[in-house]
């Protein structure tokens, strides 16, 4: 049988023979190569939500509360926690009035576990006036998985006679950092 193509059909099919065998030779020739393979994986934290702490009625002495607080972050970071007034304060009268005090120091506490690899409890406590200008906990290099627990414990009242009678608040921020 015979096939009978048309001119420029034939040299390209005559050309595309060609092509094979040198590419051919020179896979057959190579002893090794290199393939390059990359990929990647986004950064992320996750910080759970933090119900809000009432104490209640302020006059009672050592009051504290502990909260877990779940909290994942593939990443080494710092933590930084910055209190809005560096005490519980009244809404209204922050300075106090007369012998009563207006503001109600207290402490804040972090106890996380990290990895790298090995699991580790990064713990760190700052005072609220510490807070007020920025406290700053490092993961020392590690992850977190395991969440955290934050610890609250009030202090004593700023006034001669105790607190003044009013509603107090604070407000602190937590910002998760890559290192």
């Amino acid at each position: 049988m015979r096939y009978l193509f048309p001119a420029k059909a034939g040299v390209a099919l005559a050309a595309a023979i060609l092509a094979v065998p040198a590419a051919a030779n020179e896979i057959d020739n190579a002893r090794s190569f290199d393939i390059a393979v990359s990929g990647s994986i986004s950064q992320y934290c996750a910080l759970g939500g933090i119900a809000d702490m009432d104490f209640g009625n302020l006059e009672r002495r050592g009051l504290s509360r502990q909260v877990p607080v779940a909290f994942n972050c593939n990443m080494p970071f710092t933590m930084t926690i910055n209190g809005e007034r560096g005490a519980l304060t009244h809404t209204t009268m922050p300075n106090g009035q007369g012998p009563f005090g207006g503001q109600l120091p207290y402490s804040l506490s972090i106890e996380m576990p990290v990895r790298h690899p090995a699991q580790q409890v990064v713990t760190k406590s700052f005072t609220s006036r510490q807070i007020q200008a920025g406290g700053i906990i490092s993961s020392n290099g590690g992850i977190a998985t395991d969440g955290m627990v934050l610890g609250v414990e009030l202090g004593l009242p700023s006034g001669e006679a105790g607190l003044l009678a009013g509603e107090y608040s604070e407000m602190i921020t937590i910002t998760v950092s890559p290192i």
